[in-house]
């Protein structure tokens, strides 16, 4: 944690309306009004942190947000002095609180910079001076400053604002994110963009210790240096790499990687860095004669023991590290950077607090990440419990039945313990679990490494994620047919993160490879048998994709998939590989004169068997097939032959993109004669070919088209029988 400094008289500066100020502060607002109960501000001093909260619930902000009320833009914020600063980060921290407890979203990080966001945006001239965030989920205290606090209720919300920086919504949001490790690369476009054009501006860039462990952001580092740009990097450490940090694995409970706990030992080796020591380093990039004056009056200044660290070495002028919470020092250290001589990139550390001023979130083990509507006064999540597990979880109790057994298997995460299960894996066997922070690309060689030498490799990254190492899947597993196991949690539409965080892809930028195994369960006992199938492949690399959310459970499974179980089994097999199943038959329906086949892969099978049900009472003339394909790559031919051949038309449904298994069916098809009379119609239901923002899963799936009551629509469009959605 950060070190405690006593509370100063500034300090009463950070107090909520209902407690006492001193005389003699600034009182150009309201809420800046003397009063001369000096005990009551010091019993509030007692019983409140840094930031100004109290300790102890039931917690609560200011009765009012008179700076805050001001600020309509930066430029607002201009005339305020850092006196008045300070007041508007207590204010903005708690209207940030205020607004995730009604929405959710992603809550920690956004508190642990709500000072550094006053600062920049006190020193810097956005937009015209770019700030890029990264990764971008931090913005919502930046959304506020930016005009945009009135929407601020529509977070995440269909239609509403997005949770991750985006250009379409401010020009004050230069540059979108969602993924990591971009801010570095795209600033440094930006300065150079600048200098091209003759103007003299600044180009900011944000980036974390979790974003940081990318290695995209030392290619942009080594860059910046080579072409003598005058980007700015604040490299923002609150030492919480992965999602959550402290989970068990082979490297401890530390946050994942090297980087971190060198930066750790900068911090622990030398004090934070105030205004005065900077200005010393900074001096240096001034002409020799400004240089001899700065040095005479600031001779009493403390100086800096520097040494040699990385980020100089990588061309960077060091500053920090910097107590990001502290804007006494924070704002005139940015001034200085800003107004600085010379083309050197300058890196400023600052060492924050994740979920900071937020008592409740600062205990948390994940520091309120990602968090649901919740109690302000108390933390409480007010999220219902799921009645059925998780398909993440489906999975990790799978791996973890199987590690059991076999001690060659591990897990292997890129900064996601918590979202792909391997957190709970890492509990059971943390010798055996393997966090790599932001490194999606090291991700798959290294699980690649591991099985060339007889490790079976659980490599687990989100759909969308596995994006950022598709070289590494074709040239270091596929080709090499290296048995790496893919699990993509996410695939599919994910609700409130959207599109950056959609898995709307993987079955088409996969299915192109050769050598790959692709599968996806329709439900949580084909994810418990295919986690077992994948285990077993030990000659190609092999792909098993899942959704997102809460599993089917029992009842479900029976009344509709047809199973007949009394409990979820312990035991399961691994299904054929390429071959999928029939689970209702046109061949029921005796009445039937035309005959419709549905073909789903992955959790589309649910809505696939209501929109049958729906089709027979409908219409007691139509018959209707529904197949679980199971597998994408290997095809089952002879189920698709099968269904082509018996029937009248052929639907394929996926939680996927053009291009994936609708697709490769109608290649085979195609391929094989089966268009050639004209008798067979075909119609592949995928993603509209669009980014679909950020709502709630079913509000996603309704405008994709690809819930029960569209399919029911098109069967019905293609026999003739036309239903258009309302």
């Amino acid at each position: 944690r950060l070190r405690r400094r006593p509370h100063s008289m500034a300090m009463l500066l950070l107090l909520p309306a209902s407690a006492a100020l001193l005389p003699g502060v600034s009182r150009s607002a309201p809420a800046f009004a003397a009063h001369s109960a000096v005990s009551r501000a010091n019993l509030f001093l007692q019983q409140t942190d840094r930031a100004g909260t109290n300790v102890n619930p039931p917690f609560a902000g200011p009765r009012g947000t008179p700076l805050l009320d001001a600020v309509r833009s930066p430029s607002d914020m201009k005339g305020l002095t850092l006196q008045e600063l300070k007041q508007l980060a207590y204010e903005l921290r708690w209207e940030t609180i205020n607004a995730v407890s009604k929405t959710g979203g992603h809550l920690g990080s956004s508190l642990g910079v709500v000072e550094l966001t006053v600062a920049l945006h006190y020193v810097f001239n956005a937009p015209a001076d770019p700030i890029i965030w990264d990764v971008s989920h931090q913005v919502y205290p930046h959304k506020i400053l930016t005009g945009r606090r009135d929407r601020m209720h529509t977070l995440r919300q269909a239609g509403g604002l997005s949770g991750f920086a985006k250009r379409s919504e401010s020009e004050y949001d230069c540059f979108g994110a969602g993924h990591s490790t971009t801010s570095i690369s795209a600033a440094l476009g930006m300065a150079v963009a600048h200098d091209l054009r003759g103007m003299k501006r600044n180009s900011v860039a944000i980036i974390g210790d979790g974003a940081i462990t990318g290695g995209m952001a030392y290619e942009a580092m080594n860059n910046a240096a080579y072409l003598n740009s005058r980007v700015i990097v604040v490299y923002n450490d609150n030492g919480q790499v992965s999602l959550p940090t402290g989970t068990p694995s082979a490297g401890g409970t530390a946050p994942a990687g090297s980087l971190s706990a060198y930066t750790s030992r900068l911090i622990a080796s030398r004090p934070f860095q105030d205004v005065r020591d900077i200005a010393k380093r900074i001096n240096k990039l001034f002409p020799t004669t400004i240089q001899q004056t700065n040095a005479k009056l600031d001779e009493f200044a403390r100086g800096m023991m520097t040494g040699g660290t990385l980020f100089e070495e990588l061309g960077f002028l060091y500053i920090g590290p910097v107590d990001g919470h502290d804007l006494d020092n924070l704002v005139p250290i940015l001034e200085n950077i800003r107004d600085r001589g010379g083309d050197k990139p300058v890196l400023l550390h600052i060492k924050t607090e994740k979920g900071y001023g937020y008592p409740p979130a600062e205990a948390a083990s994940d520091k309120y990440h990602g968090v649901p509507k919740f109690e302000v006064s108390t933390g409480k999540k007010l999220s219902s419990p799921s009645k059925t597990p998780s398909y993440t979880s489906v999975f990790a109790d799978q791996l973890i039945d199987i590690a059991a057994e076999d001690r060659s298997v591990v897990a292997i995460t890129a900064a996601m313990p918590g979202g792909t299960g391997i957190d709970k894996f890492g509990r059971r066997f943390p010798k055996r679990t393997f966090d790599v922070g932001i490194a999606e690309q090291h991700a798959v060689t290294f699980a690649a490494g591991l099985a060339v030498e007889g490790i079976k490799p659980f490599c687990a990254i989100y759909s969308t994620f596995l994006q950022r190492a598709y070289d590494q899947v074709v040239h270091d597993c596929a080709i090499q047919k290296i048995p790496v196991r893919f699990i993509l949690d996410r695939a599919g539409l994910v609700g409130n993160d959207g599109p950056t965080h959609h898995g709307s892809f993987d079955l088409a930028y996969l299915g192109c490879i050769p050598n790959l195994v692709i599968c996806a369960p329709s439900d949580e006992i084909e994810l418990k048998r295919m986690t077992q199938t994948v285990y077993e492949i030990d000659n190609l690399p092999s792909v098993l994709r899942y959704p997102r959310g809460s599993a089917l459970g029992l009842d479900v499974l029976n009344d509709l998939l047809g199973y007949e179980l009394t409990e979820m089994p312990a035991k399961v097999e691994a299904v054929p590989i390429g071959k999928g199943r029939v689970l209702r038959s046109a061949d029921s329906d005796k009445e039937a004169t035309s005959r419709i086949a549905i073909l789903s892969i992955g959790t589309r099978l649910a809505p696939a068997m209501h929109a049958a049900r729906a089709l027979t009472r409908r219409d007691s003339t139509i018959g209707v097939t529904v197949a679980d394909a199971r597998f994408m790559k290997p095809l089952d031919s002879d189920l698709v032959s099968k269904l082509a051949r018996e029937h009248d038309v052929l639907i394929t449904v996926e939680e996927g993109s053009i291009g994936g298994f609708g697709d490769h069916v109608l290649h085979f098809l195609a391929l094989n004669g089966f268009l050639d009379d004209g008798k067979l119609k075909v119609r592949p239901m995928v993603l509209p070919d669009t980014y679909i923002e950020a709502a709630g899963q079913h509000e996603q799936y309704e405008e994709a088209g690809l819930t029960e009551r569209f399919i029911e629509a098109t069967a019905l469009k293609l026999l003739g029988k036309q239903k258009v959605p309302a």
